[in-house]
């Protein structure tokens, strides 16, 4: 069987040098406060956990056509056997990599959206169970976040990244090439925007129907 290592799903970001290179630093102060003095270094411990807890993760608010699911919605909506095409994404707000990509998958929601295809989040950080059921890892050190898997009328068709039997990442780059790609998204849009003209000519067909034997009945 083929092992993969660990591989980076997004490309590094000055943004991320810097978060690193902060991270790094706060490591290295509180080794020293405490090497100083221990009461020093449980106070310096104890403001860098209030400032994790107060200081909330930023948030993507740009516009999107995103439904977010709940435990109760993913059940009855997307695992739901007439659900259509759905391609959820598992996130974390605390993730870093579900931060940067948050604005990818918003961009696709708006492309791609339409009656017979939707696109969904789920946060497992308060839906853990979700998490559990799907074999997604939340664990930092997994790296299997965020995680894209493609439901057709209930039943999962594709996931992006791979995990092999160890738990490990397979490697992937998570773009918006890479996803319309691997997905089919062109192809799946396509056939669910030609199913709809479909059911609406259904639709307008039944509607003329009616409409005639309502006039029979009158004559």
């Amino acid at each position: 069987m083929m092992e993969y290592g660990y591989c980076s799903l997004f490309p590094v970001t000055i943004e991320q040098h810097v978060g690193n290179a902060l991270m790094f630093s706060k490591v290295a102060s509180l080794i020293l406060f405490f090497r100083l003095d221990f009461r020093l270094g449980l106070l310096y411990l104890i403001l860098c956990i209030v400032f994790i807890v107060t200081c909330r993760p930023p948030v993507f608010l740009g516009p999107e056509h995103t439904m977010y699911l709940s435990s109760k919605t993913m059940e009855e909506i997307v695992c739901c056997a007439r659900s259509g095409t759905w391609l959820v994404e598992f996130f974390a707000n605390w993730a870093p990599e579900c931060q940067s990509f948050a604005p990818v998958f918003a961009n696709l929601s708006l492309q791609y959206n339409c009656p017979g295809l939707h696109f969904g989040k789920i946060d497992v950080g308060r839906y853990a169970e979700m998490a559990q059921r799907f074999g997604i890892s939340t664990s930092p050190l997994r790296s299997h976040l965020p995680a894209l898997v493609l439901f057709r009328d209930g039943r999962e068709i594709q996931r992006r990244p791979q995990v092999d039997r160890r738990g490990k990442v397979c490697p992937w780059t998570l773009s918006e090439e890479n996803i319309i790609r691997e997905f089919d998204l062109n192809e799946i849009y396509a056939e669910s925007k030609q199913k709809g003209k479909m059911k609406q000519a259904g639709k307008e067909m039944e509607g003329k129907g009616s409409c005639g034997s309502e006039k029979n009945k009158d004559l």
